[in-house]
């Protein structure tokens, strides 16, 4: 079960990855009927650090604090690109591993794990600004550099800044189920869930309209969520060939055609679930699902959870 904590902190670490695995674990939401964790900081690099930005941390604990964690979060901090890790840190985090522990990084803290030797054959996320750095230095590990997380259990690794939050969150509905989790998202006002395999960028974020991309396409399909599409009438709407078209939506969006559209209905499905009265079948429709056997299973592979569990987990039993 996932009840021991502990975030680890060398000098330099970010405060905005630090303050994502305090913020699901860390936080008391009793009152909301929802799990305490027995959280912790620990630094491996004595009681005092300055953080990324400047300003100092006062940490009661040391690395003996991790012998007895079920997680170990190791978030990201300046320069862990180049600079070597304490021996001693790397030794805890095997020992973990070993006597079954699971351990999560976000961002740049995944060099720390493949310093410890933990990623040796796995696959592993990385922000893409680090990606060639960390295939070059860590060869024995295949970095995903298009992805939010890659659960190997039991090693966790995620991609920059807010996809250490889809991490965790993942982390939790698996120990602990879909209920536990999106109410933990809905007190962060983040989503319930992102698939780890989600694109971790677009490559031209805000396209020119116009020319040679797909940003007007992208806009009708969003549009268009209802209606039956192929990649053959979305490339000539983009005056494209199909194989053209097909590469240049991957090139932009980091997915296909077919996963992008179905995520977009599945986003529709729980905007319309957690703010309208509308039946399943009425959503299924507007979806582009057609009905709700169909929404109900793309809907559980994509969020974990039903649709009626998911509108009563945001809106209460009444609404189911």
């Amino acid at each position: 079960m996932l009840r021991n904590v502990v975030v680890v902190l060398l000098d330099g670490v970010n405060p905005f990855e630090l303050g994502v695995v305090c913020e699901v674990f860390g936080v008391d939401r009793s009152d909301d009927g929802l799990p305490v964790y027995d959280f912790a900081v620990a630094s491996a690099e004595g009681r005092a650090l300055r953080s990324s930005t400047g300003f100092s941390l006062q940490i009661e604990h040391g690395l003996e604090r991790l012998e007895t964690a079920d997680l170990i979060a190791v978030p990201a901090g300046s320069r862990y690109a180049t600079r070597d890790f304490p021996p001693e840190l790397l030794d805890a985090l095997r020992r973990g591993v070993d006597r079954g522990a699971r351990v999560l990084s976000v961002c740049s803290g995944v060099f720390v794990l493949a310093a410890a030797g933990l990623l040796d054959g796995r696959r592993a996320a990385a922000h893409w600004l680090h990606a060639e750095d960390l295939t070059r230095r860590y060869p024995h590990l295949t970095v995903e550099p298009d992805v939010l997380y890659v659960d190997e259990d039991p090693v966790i690794t995620s991609a920059g800044t807010a996809a250490g939050i889809d991490a965790c969150l993942h982390l939790v509905r698996r120990e602990q189920g879909p209920e536990v989790a999106n109410k933990i998202a809905r007190r962060m006002v983040v989503p319930p869930h992102r698939d780890g395999g989600q694109a971790q960028y677009i490559e031209r974020p805000l396209p020119p309209s116009g020319g040679d991309t797909v940003s007007e396409v992208l806009v009708w399909m969003e549009r268009h969520l209802d209606e039956e599409v192929t990649v053959e009438q979305l490339a000539a709407r983009a005056h494209m060939s199909p194989r053209t078209f097909a590469r240049r939506f991957r090139q932009e969006t980091g997915t296909t055609p077919y996963r992008w559209i179905l995520r977009q209905r599945v986003l529709l499905a729980q905007r319309l679930l957690e703010a309208t009265d509308e039946t399943v079948d009425a959503i299924a429709g507007r979806t582009g699902f057609g009905d709700a056997a169909a929404l109900r299973h793309h809907f559980v592979r994509a969020v974990g959870t039903t649709p009626n569990a998911y509108r009563r987990t945001f809106r209460g039993p009444q609404a189911a």
